[in-house]
């Protein structure tokens, strides 16, 4: 069994390419829920919607989020009335936060939700919330304090990133289904998708628990660099990571995961760092990263699946802490 951890766009994507190339009973995806919030008091999930409308195949190809063949009636009448229409929500989207909402509000959890759901869709592999707890990503700007959705949404990313930090991770722990995928009898490996390290990944990291049962773990841990020549493949990782003062390169990713990794995966741009890199520790496997298509999906999945696959299990002893 693949536990891959996994949040925006490009995590949906190499989480599609999983559940393409993995059988049935082989894959767990767990999803960052830090950027969860409340618009027009409903309880959307942008990242958990974006891996479960991606794994069905309705989502819009074009950008990556949201539904195909979306329609804008309900924000366009909202404007007329002056409400507050900058992250806007589709006509057929709603219907999953307007549920989602309701069945909150029962008491029912994010995790059951998100099954049933699941279910409903189609689709075979498990994804589960990193948390039913609320996380909130929290990011410290030149602008003030801005919650994350304001930052990336309303602003744009224009403020200068100086923190992040995560309102409510220290009452959160992670959710059954994570818990149940760490410790899987038949577990096979760990793998970090392409995603925003410090916005997707590490709110999964930082959740109780979590970190220190990773460096304990006894099957093999990669990642796959979402960062390719210098330049985020979409969204704000290259230009945050460079603002926290992070070295926003393949190099930087390992040195931001440091032993929790035995293997990155890097793209051919970065073919230069790859000594670098494997001097630091994990192994390093180059490859086309870039996923324009179905195609290359499940073409990196398969080759990040033998690459774990390939590299020896880690020392049965703790590792020293992650900076």
């Amino acid at each position: 069994m693949i536990l891959a951890l996994a949040g925006g766009v490009g995590g949906a994507k190499l989480a599609d390419g999983l559940a393409r190339h993995l059988p049935v009973g082989s894959l767990t995806v767990v999803v960052n829920t830090g950027d969860d919030f409340t618009p027009l008091g409903l309880h959307v999930s942008p990242d958990l919607d974006t891996v479960t409308y991606t794994l069905a195949g309705i989502a819009n190809a074009e950008v990556g989020w949201g539904l195909a063949g979306e329609t804008w009636n309900f924000m366009d009448a909202l404007g007329l009335l002056g409400g507050t229409t900058w992250f806007r929500l589709g006509d057929r989207d709603l219907a999953t936060h307007v549920e989602r909402t309701r069945r909150l509000s029962t008491g029912e959890s994010l995790s059951a939700i998100t099954a049933d759901f699941r279910a409903r869709l189609g689709i075979a592999h498990p994804i589960h919330p990193m948390s039913d707890a609320p996380v909130r990503t929290m990011v410290d700007t030149d602008a003030g304090p801005l919650p994350f959705q304001d930052y990336f949404v309303r602003l744009r990313c224009r403020p200068i990133a100086r923190r992040v930090w995560f309102a409510g991770i220290e009452d959160a722990g992670p959710s059954p289904g994570f818990e149940q995928a760490l410790g899987a009898a038949d577990l096979d490996a760990i793998v970090i998708c392409p995603s925003n390290p410090i916005l997707s990944v590490l709110p999964i990291l930082d959740l109780a628990g979590v970190r220190s049962r990773l460096e304990d773990r006894r099957v093999p841990l990669i990642a796959i660099s979402p960062i390719v020549g210098g330049k985020a493949i979409k969204g704000p990782a290259a230009k945050i990571m460079a603002e926290l003062g992070l070295d926003a390169s393949a190099t930087g990713i390992a040195h931001f995961y440091g032993d929790l990794l035995d293997g990155l995966v890097v793209d051919r741009a970065d073919t230069g760092a790859a000594t670098a890199i494997e001097a630091l520790g994990p192994r390093v496997l180059v490859t086309d990263t870039v996923m324009t298509s179905p195609d290359d999906r499940v073409r990196l999945a398969r080759e990040s699946v033998a690459f774990a696959r390939s590299l020896a299990p880690p020392s049965l002893g703790p590792k020293s802490p992650t900076p």
